[in-house]
């Protein structure tokens, strides 16, 4: 049996900035962007994002678990350098920039959890372990409060990024998060 490949060092930097380009065009779009500007925002040839990507459905799943990998390691990193609380409050931004992403690649994505080719339920699980995590680490120091669940934290970022997901509201869902973040703090 062959050894696998290792990519070359190019396709390896073209495959990252083809996957940075398109999270960052996904976040900024109302619509979703064609594969066309991708590659040319990426300074790459369509073909070669072809290569990396063979369909939009293939580029917006690596986008997708791209950010959820971000999102569920981003929480143990963050707790590695901040305490629980600033840690909570700082991957709340990262949920948010999370969803922004999911903002111009949301046609795709529906279809692709409608057939099942991303798996929702795994998501959810992943992104509830995290939030646990953060509220499990904010427990033990005394910082937050331990009858939250992570569900309700999901819950309450889904409404917050809702109503105050876009740019023009940025200011509003900071407001928003620290008064959540108020919430789950013990009382003095």
């Amino acid at each position: 049996m062959a050894a696998a490949k290792t990519p070359r060092a190019d396709a390896t930097r073209n495959r990252q900035q083809l996957l940075d380009v398109a999270t960052r065009l996904f976040a900024a779009a109302g619509t979703e962007p064609s594969m066309r500007a991708i590659a040319a925002e990426a300074g790459v040839g369509i073909a070669t994002l072809y290569r990396h990507f063979p369909t939009r459905e293939s580029l917006v799943d690596a986008v997708y678990q791209d950010q959820v990998s971000r999102l569920t390691a981003g929480a143990k990193d963050l707790l590695a350098e901040l305490g629980p609380a600033a840690a909570l409050r700082r991957w709340m931004d990262l949920f948010g920039d999370w969803i922004a992403t999911k903002n111009g690649m949301l046609e795709t994505l529906l279809a692709m959890v409608e057939s099942g080719e991303i798996a929702h339920a795994r998501t959810r699980t992943e992104l509830l372990a995290a939030i646990d995590g953060l509220l499990e680490a904010g427990r033990s120091s005394g910082e937050l409060r331990g009858d939250v669940p992570a569900e309700d934290i999901a819950a309450a970022l889904i409404g917050i990024f809702t109503v105050a997901g876009s740019a023009e509201h940025k200011a509003m869902a900071a407001r928003l998060l620290d008064l959540l973040l108020d919430g789950l703090r013990v009382s003095a």
